[in-house]
């Protein structure tokens, strides 16, 4: 046997806090990774607040147009896209510098908008003029104006661009309109105004929500056929209460999570069978949705509390609550 050199003492093991030190810069690492900007507007505030989706504080809160309400942003994350509803315009904010760049041609009282997969161009509900604005986001130019039913509100493209569907509230209809022609081509009645549209991400399914109707249609985009009506019943929560309105659809067409507006729930349903699974309880009036880009974490805009429900998505519980500005409406996550 050998023996060991004074003047060369044998490597120390790693001490268990060296292990743990190692262990938590891995994770730190892994939710750097993971790192998201979530952007709400703020209707009653005229500002947006800026959310980190790892931390869940707010970042920033940004002055903007007057009457905030729908948001969204480019595929590639370089702009924002904000309704000033009252000033009459789309506003494009740039989420590095948070600073509006410019304004763009909208319409009429811009509520609610989608944009094409490709990013151009954006298509925008005019509440007050019965139509929607097709608008060359590049060019800020108008390239056509669709007639549609009374107050138009929901939005949605399909994920293959062809489609453009348009809810109008009064109407009771889901429009369909080809995006090549920029013509209606169909119309689906739905319960009792519909405000929020939204395409499974296959394409097979459009989910509309009708407020006063309290239930969503699931419909078949190519028979246009309404293939499910679904309900909610929640116990202690009278039906007029229970008022449908954003809905998000995860990525593998599994679930289905809807905003129930003043029933201060979000309905989780199984978008297989159409049924729904579990009732989480979030701030008050519940209004829009928006995941993070991995699914794992599901942000609602509660109006009349005026914060933000954090709902961890794998485990359909809701983990926070982030005071924001006044009666936040919408809300859209960076891509990246």
């Amino acid at each position: 046997m050998t023996r060991q050199s004074a003047t060369r003492p044998a490597p120390r093991r790693p001490t268990l806090l060296a292990a743990l030190l190692a262990g938590a810069a891995a994770l730190c690492a892994a939710d750097a990774a993971s790192a998201y900007t979530v952007y709400v507007s703020n209707e009653k505030g005229n500002s947006i607040s800026v959310i980190d989706s790892t931390t869940l504080e707010v970042k920033q809160t940004v002055k903007v147009g007057r009457r905030p309400r729908g948001i969204t942003m480019s595929p590639d994350g370089k702009a924002v896209y904000l309704c000033a509803s009252d000033d009459h315009a789309v506003q494009v904010i740039d989420p590095a510098s948070l600073k509006i760049l410019r304004k763009l041609k909208s319409g009429p009282d811009p509520e609610l908008f989608a944009l094409h997969p490709t990013g151009n161009p954006l298509y925008i509900a005019n509440e007050d003029d019965n139509q929607v604005t097709v608008l060359d986001v590049e060019a800020n130019k108008v390239i056509a104006q669709v007639p549609v039913g009374t107050e138009p509100e929901g939005m949605a493209v399909s994920p293959d661009g062809g489609t453009l569907v348009a809810t109008s509230e009064t109407t009771n209809m889901a429009h369909f309109i080809d995006t090549r022609t920029n013509k209606i081509v169909g119309n689906v009645l739905v319960d009792a105004r519909p405000r929020f549209a939204e395409f499974s991400a296959d394409g097979k399914r459009l989910w509309v929500s009708a407020e006063v109707g309290g239930t969503v249609s699931v419909i078949d985009p190519q028979t246009r056929q309404i293939i499910r009506k679904i309900d909610f019943k929640i116990p202690g929560v009278s039906k007029e209460s229970i008022q449908p309105v954003g809905i998000r659809i995860t990525r593998d067409g599994k679930r289905a999570f809807v905003a129930l507006g003043p029933a201060n729930r979000v309905a989780v349903v199984n978008a297989e069978t159409f049924e729904v699974e579990k009732y989480l309880l979030v701030g008050q009036r519940v209004w829009q949705l928006a995941f993070t880009p991995d699914e794992k974490l599901l942000f609602t805009t509660n109006g009349n509390s005026n914060d933000v429900s954090v709902i961890d998505v794998p485990e359909l519980k809701v983990v926070k609550s982030i005071k924001v500005g006044g009666a936040p409406w919408g809300v859209v996550v960076s891509p990246q």
